[in-house]
Parts: structure tokens; sequence; C-alpha cells
């Protein structure tokens, strides 16, 4: 009688557990509907657009994807591993500046831009507000003014310096065309090589009390070392003129023309890749940042916190900030797997 009390003991305790161990399973499936799955993201080289790549990354990793290292290249690269699906995600290409590159990748047809990451971004060419205010130059145009532009000559040829952006990022395409469709050519030297080394030699010449003239975007720590307003001011362009003939975008803020697209940050995906993992397309389709946020951090990175290790503490930090929306997030994307 206690062995046949025994043996249906055990065998309630198996069952038991049994149950105990689907139960977990199915709770950890629905937690983690990403899980088994290998995505490769794909990043700029500018350690300055890390940040958002690791929020992206931690979400996925908390949906049980398992998220390799990420790969670096520059924009058109980027856009051609996406297509071919040797990168399955990245969270920086711009709607407007880099649409050449999405077209020409094979657009809509192998890719996905899956959400809008940081909207409202903005591009355009600024000088300090000292000189602005003194000689009255409030547009691009005014450098034909040889004088004014000799005030802007960095190494004594007579012609501006202005910093200008990388080539391969996009934006040198605008500024080349715009020097040519301005009639700027003769009077400014575009400046291109390494941006970030370019800017600490530009702001050194600020901090000196020099004229400065330079192209820049934002977000990034720049906006937070040199104040629109305070120190620099935007300067407007006589007419809009994009390459591609893409004038009928908006270029206005706060009623100047900057010359660039009001822009967005997407998500973009390979195509196949977001269409088997639509979990994974809904957490990316809820991904967003302010521009403020990553300025913010930013200028953490250019005050010596800079090693990916602080980039993915920052990347938590942002995080914990703003948990009940990044599990918004979440709960988005697990939505979809039920």
């Amino acid at each position: 009688m206690q062995s046949a009390i025994k043996q249906l003991s055990r065998k309630t305790l198996t069952a038991g557990a049994l149950l105990t161990l689907s139960f977990g399973g199915a709770v950890q499936a629905e937690s983690q509907p990403g899980k088994g799955v290998s995505v490769t993201p794909i990043f700029p080289s500018i350690a300055e657009e890390r940040f958002r790549g690791e929020i992206a990354i931690a979400g996925l990793e908390a949906l049980g994807y398992e998220v390799e290292k990420p790969k670096e290249t520059e924009y058109p690269a980027m856009m051609l591993a996406l297509s071919y699906g040797d990168a399955d995600f990245s969270v920086h290409p711009w709607e407007v500046l880099h649409d050449s590159f999405y077209q020409k990748a094979g657009g809509d047809d192998t890719m996905v831009q899956a959400g809008s990451i940081i909207p409202g971004v903005l591009q355009g060419y600024l000088i300090d507000k000292k000189t602005a205010d003194t000689y009255n130059i409030r547009s691009l145009a005014d450098l034909k003014n040889p004088d004014i532009a000799k005030l802007f000559d960095a190494n004594g040829d007579g012609k501006a310096d202005l910093t200008g952006c990388n080539p391969g990022w996009g934006c040198e395409l605008v500024i080349n065309h715009h020097m040519e469709a301005y009639g700027l050519e003769e009077y400014v030297n575009n400046n291109q090589g390494s941006y970030f080394a370019l800017m600490a030699d530009t702001i050194a010449r600020y901090q000196a009390g020099q004229p400065i003239l330079y192209f820049t975007w934002v977000p990034q720590w720049i906006a937070g070392v040199l104040v629109e307003g305070k120190d620099v001011e935007w300067l407007e362009v006589p007419f809009t003129s994009l390459p591609g003939g893409e004038e009928g975008v908006n270029t206005m803020h706060e009623g100047k023309n900057l010359g660039f697209a009001i822009d967005r940050v997407m998500a973009v995906m390979n195509k196949d890749f977001a269409e088997d993992n639509p979990v994974a397309q809904a957490f990316l389709s809820r991904v967003q940042i302010s521009a403020a946020d990553e300025s913010a951090q930013n200028l953490k990175m250019q005050d010596g916190e800079k090693s990916i290790e602080d980039i993915k503490r920052h990347a938590q930090e942002w995080i914990a900030a703003n948990r009940s929306t990044f599990d918004g997030w979440l709960e988005h994307a697990r939505a979809v797997a039920n």
C-alpha cells in the first residue's frame, strides 16, 4: 500500500514538474519570441552615432534575439549590405539624404523602412554670431563678396575655409552641389577630411576669437559646444537646390532656408529578414529617441566618455530613464508574436 502511494506521488510530482517546465517554457517563448534567431546590425563608423544602435540592440536582445557584433561601413556600402542580406538592420540611414543610396541598392524591392528613429534632424552651414552680426552676414551667398570671404580665410589664399563633411556620408554630395549651384567655388574652400579633427580646429579658432564657417548636423555634440543663437547662427541659402532636382522637399527651419532637407533617421531592414521576423520589425518600428537626447550623449563622449563600454552604459542609462517607453516597444513587439 505504501509502495503504491509512493509510486502515485512520484507520478504526481513528475507530472507537476513537467507542467511547470512546460509553463515556464511557454512564458519564456512569450517574453523572448526571437530566441534562437541571429541578427546582424550594420552601423556607420562614426562612434557618435553608436548610441541609438545600442538602444536597438538592447531591445532585440530582450526579445531573445542573438545580436552579432555590428558591421561598420559608410552609407553606400551599408545599403548594399542590407539589400543583399549581408546585414539585417540599421538605425542610421537618413530618409532624404541617403535616398539615392537606398534606391540604387534596390529600394523597397529589397529593403524595408521600418520606422522613424530620430525625427526632425537638421543639416546646414553656420558661422560665429559675432561675425554674423558685425558684418550682417545672413546668407551663404554673402560669401560671394571677396571681403566677406576673406574673413573666414584660414590659410591665406583669400578664400573662405568651410569645414565640410567626409566623403561617403552623403552630405558631401549636397555641399559640392551647393558650391556650384550658388556660384561659390571661387570664393570658398570646401575642406574635407576627418570631420571631427577639422571641427576641433574650428572650435579652437572660435575660442581664440577668430571667425568660423562650418557645416554640421543635429543631433551631435557640436551643437552643445557651439550653441545656436548664443555662439553661432545658421546661414540661409539663396534658394533650394539639391542633387537630383529635389526642390520639393522641406528645407525650412525657424524661417530660414538651410538648403538641406529637414530629415529623419530611419530604421532600415533587409526585406526578407523583416518578413521572416515580424517581431523584430515591430520593435524597430517603435524605437525613437530625440535629437536632444543623442546630442546630450554625444557631449558626454566629447567630455571623455567615448569607449564602447561607455556608450553601452549610456544606452542602459537612457533605457532606465525611459523604462515605460522602452517596455512599451517590447510589449508591442511581443504582441505580434501572439
